[in-house]
Order: structure tokens, then C-alpha cells, then sequence
């Protein structure tokens, strides 16, 4: 439990109410500090319909752990209750393009991971929260002549109004293109890590007799309980049950830097995107695995 006696250490400000800025405001709350979150949301979000899969090593598991109340806490740990599911293995394997068969490379019995939907996870952290320390939109902010505070203002949703407020420590958590990093370190650029991704959660919760999950099933044996990381040339894939029948799956494939444009680091596609993409995992994939990525 968070010491709530203990001196406050300064205000914090964190932009951003993702899973980054709750768990930075988690910490900082945690080390006494006061703390208000700018997000344009007044709700947790739910994430996008084909959502994420987030993955929980034993330190993560640890740290979330300690944040929240005892009984959230035990049901964070716990493979039948709310929100996650428990992976004990970690099993690579080479993928023959040819025969579509596999081959296992390694495989680490004592993984100790767990698998959380995004929105699962983020609800949890986000709910865990003093309610009131969400205000509105961030507008702007400027650092004071010597460095030992921000200025910030952003504007109430409910009045259009516009606030300011001072604080001693600001926190972009406004994601990888975040505007304040932008304006601290304009000519810094992300690091391209030499692959795009495909990725989706399939939800099969709400079809008992599934023939997609009955072949997933057959040739991931040990799914719900093992991740699978299917190597190819010059690519690989992910794949992973969540709670409740939700399948994570992710496809990297090995590629130039392509040219994405906005304010996103996730590329819009189009029709013939897809299709290519699907006519490429084709040629390497096994059929159970095709049939998941297919559904998008």
C-alpha cells in the first residue's frame, strides 16, 4: 500500500494516460510525489477491435503487483480469475516453407510469463487510481528560466476553459512521437528496429465450437500455456493465447524503413495491403496460422 503520511516530494505531470503514463504515475505515486494526468480521454480506453497482447516477465509481474490493492493483486497472478493468462514455456521453432512443418529449435520450461489483453491490463492499472488526478487536454507547456519547474496548460473538455498550473517534474508519456520529447530534443529520431509488423488478437470467446481454434490447437499443442516463436527467412511470428479463448499473433517481417507520414508510427493500410499480405503468409506459414491472420 502506498504510504499516503509521507512528505509529497514535488508535482509531477504526466502526459499521457496509456499504459506508460499509469505506470510512471503508479511509481511516482508510490514515491510520494503528487501527481496529475493529462489525457484527451475521460475513460479508460478499450483499445482498437483487434487489440493487443501484453506480455508480463516475473520483475513485471512483481512491480504491478505492488501497486495495486491486495485482492487486484492476487487476481493479477492467478490463471483463473481476471486479467491474465498464465505461460509457462517458451518454445522456438524453424518453419520448413516447403512441407509447411516445424521444427522445435529450444524450448525453456520455467518461462514464468504472463499473457494480458491491452485493455484488460490498462483497465486494471487504470481503475487502481485516484480518480481525481485525470484532468483534460494538454495544451502546451514551458519550462521555467531556471529549470526547476514547468508551466502547463491544457483545457477542460466539460467548459472549453483553459488552466495553468505549475509543477517540478513533467513525463512524456504522449507516446513514441511525443510532442514534448519534440520540443526538447527536436532533432532526435527513433531508431528504426528493421522490421514492420502484423499484428491482432482474434477473440474466439464467443464460439464454443471453433474449427479455427480446434486446428490452432492441433499443431500448437500446448497453447494457453507455451508462447510460440516460429522463425522463417527473414521473418518471424508470435503467437500466444490471452484469457478466454483470445489468440495474440504477430507477424515481423524483415524490411526497409518504410515511409510513414502523420502522427503515427502505424502505417494506414488498404485493401491491396492486405491482400498481398495474406498471399506472402501463404507462402510461409502453417494453414492454422494463415486462417488467423486471414481474419483481418
Amino acid at each position: 500500500m502506498r504510504n499516503k503520511t509521507r512528505e509529497s516530494k514535488g508535482k509531477a505531470v504526466v502526459v499521457g494516460g496509456s499504459i506508460a503514463g499509469v505506470c510512471a504515475v503508479d511509481t511516482l505515486l508510490s514515491a510520494g510525489w503528487e501527481v496529475v494526468v493529462l489525457e484527451k480521454t475521460t475513460a479508460p480506453p478499450t483499445g482498437s477491435p483487434t487489440g493487443a497482447g501484453v506480455g508480463l516477465d516475473p520483475l513485471s509481474q512483481t512491480i504491478i503487483k505492488s501497486w495495486l490493492p491486495h485482492q487486484q493483486s492476487d487476481n493479477l497472478l492467478n490463471i483463473h480469475t481476471y486479467p491474465s493468462q498464465s505461460i509457462r514455456h517458451l518454445l522456438n521453432q524453424a518453419i520448413d516453407v516447403e512441407k509447411k512443418i516445424s521444427r522445435m529449435l529450444t524450448r525453456d520450461e520455467s518461462f514464468n510469463f504472463r499473457a494480458a489483453y491491452w485493455s484488460d491490463l490498462h483497465g486494471l492499472l487504470y481503475n487502481a487510481l485516484p480518480p481525481d488526478i485525470f484532468l483534460d487536454v494538454f495544451q502546451s507547456f514551458c519550462v521555467s528560466d531556471d529549470k526547476k519547474s514547468v508551466k502547463v496548460q491544457t483545457k477542460v473538455v466539460q467548459t472549453g476553459n483553459i488552466v495553468e498550473f505549475a509543477g517540478d517534474l513533467l513525463v512524456a508519456a504522449d507516446g513514441c512521437l511525443s510532442s514534448i520529447r519534440q520540443a526538447f530534443l527536436p532533432d532526435l529520431r527513433l531508431r528504426y528496429s528493421g522490421y514492420s509488423a502484423w499484428r491482432g488478437v482474434l477473440d474466439l470467446s464467443g464460439d464454443e465450437n471453433s474449427d479455427i481454434f480446434a486446428g490452432l490447437q492441433k499443431v500448437y499443442q500446448d497453447l494457453g500455456k507455451c508462447l510460440y516463436f516460429d522463425l522463417g527467412s527473414g521473418t518471424h511470428a508470435v503467437l500466444y493465447e490471452l484469457l478466454n479463448k483470445k489468440i495474440n499473433w504477430i507477424w515481423y517481417i524483415n524490411q526497409p524503413e518504410p515511409q510513414v507520414k502523420g502522427n503515427s508510427v502505424t502505417m494506414k493500410v488498404n485493401n491491396n495491403m492486405m491482400k498481398k499480405m495474406q498471399e506472402e503468409a501463404e507462402k510461409t506459414w502453417v494453414p492454422e496460422l494463415i486462417r488467423v491472420i486471414s481474419k483481418y
